[in-house]
């Protein structure tokens, strides 16, 4: 067994770090971030909702064998009913039993935005730890196919629940027509769970096609891949477009508004770079150790040792900089709400 194979902290935080990022960015666009605390339950909650998928699966489980017998009309149906279905609905539940708690208090739509990433990027996060440790010799390549669109996807299914959740909460205020007010409600609570189960089962048919399927031509293989890809990516740009949607009502207004977001987008792509160049770093030290424990011939572990030292100096020192740039900016801020307060003074 290989070195890197047989550290689970390594693997684990291969399977996590790509959803705590995503869920980064996506609290980095919100003006009013909510409650952490609400943030990471609906986290730690999608990713406790595959135990439910037993239960989910259940009221389908009769449909999905009646089509046994019919490979395509199979395929649609396993895609359908036996897996985007039930992945959907139990994310369904976190987001709507953690943003609609508390609901006298009032929810920010963005909110919701976010507790829809956070609950499909813990599902992802857990799924994903699952997929690398059940496949472990070739966890590295894995990790990073998963990380590029697998996760994304995942926390852009909840986005979209999230999104037409406030949607449909909201009624006009978030540019619903107002001639179909009615219709726009009813249309966007369907979306809510519908949105997801479509976008989830188109991407996973085509895999299924290849997976049930070896002996395919490799044109329609790829075909099939590429489809898949492409569907997954689409449904990534249009849950960025929702958040811009349901964003654009809530843009900064004030100048320490302004002076916030951007703060908090420093902050994010420093954090993004940061994180990514220790874990890059410490990914070489390990496998500079391997290589220095199995081969003879040290040169390479010697320089991809010091690749290794290097990316983690340039993590922490980055790491450093977000610090700086919080604690700079903080004091930037106070000073330009200072600089309003007094001129209201003056003004009255």
């Amino acid at each position: 067994m290989l070195l890197l194979e047989s550290l689970p902290t390594v693997i684990g935080t291969a399977a996590v770090a790509p959803a705590l990022l995503f869920l980064w960015l996506v609290i980095a666009t919100d003006e009013r971030p909510g409650p952490p605390l609400r943030v990471w339950s609906a986290f730690f909650l999608g990713a406790a909702s595959i135990s439910l998928l037993g239960l989910a699966r259940a009221p389908f489980a009769k449909i999905v064998l009646a089509g046994a017998d019919h490979p395509s009309l199979g395929l649609v149906l396993h895609s359908l009913l036996g897996v985007a279905a039930p992945e959907e609905i139990v994310k369904v539940l976190v987001i709507v039993a953690v943003g609609l708690r508390n609901r006298s208090r009032g929810v920010d739509p963005m909110d919701t935005v976010v507790y829809g990433a956070a609950a499909g990027l813990g599902f992802a996060a857990y799924e994903n730890l699952a997929y690398l440790v059940q496949h472990s010799e070739i966890w590295r390549s894995l990790a990073a196919l998963r990380s590029v669109l697998t996760v994304p996807f995942h926390g852009a299914l909840g986005i979209i629940a999230g999104a037409y959740l406030a949607i449909a909460r909201s009624g006009t205020a978030l540019g619903a027509n107002r001639h179909n007010r009615d219709w726009a409600r009813i249309s966007s609570w369907a979306l809510v769970l519908l949105g997801p189960i479509g976008l989830h089962a188109a991407f996973d048919f085509p895999l299924l096609m290849l997976q049930q399927n070896p002996d395919l031509p490799s044109t329609t293989r790829m075909l099939l891949g590429a489809t898949s890809i492409l569907i997954g990516f689409s449904s990534i740009g249009f849950a960025i477009r929702l958040v811009r949607r349901v964003g654009r009502h809530h843009a900064p207004r004030t100048e320490v508004a302004r002076e916030r977001l951007s703060q908090l987008r420093r902050m994010w792509a420093l954090l993004v770079f940061g994180g990514g160049a220790g874990f890059a770093g410490l990914a070489f030290l390990l496998g500079a150790a391997h290589r220095w424990l199995i081969n003879p011939d040290r040169n390479m572990s010697v320089l991809t040792g010091s690749v290794g030292l290097i990316a983690i100096v340039i993590g922490v020192a980055l790491l450093i900089a977000t610090t700086a740039v919080y604690f700079l900016g903080r004091n930037r801020m106070r000073a330009i709400s200072d600089g309003f307060s007094s001129m209201s003074g003056h003004g009255g």
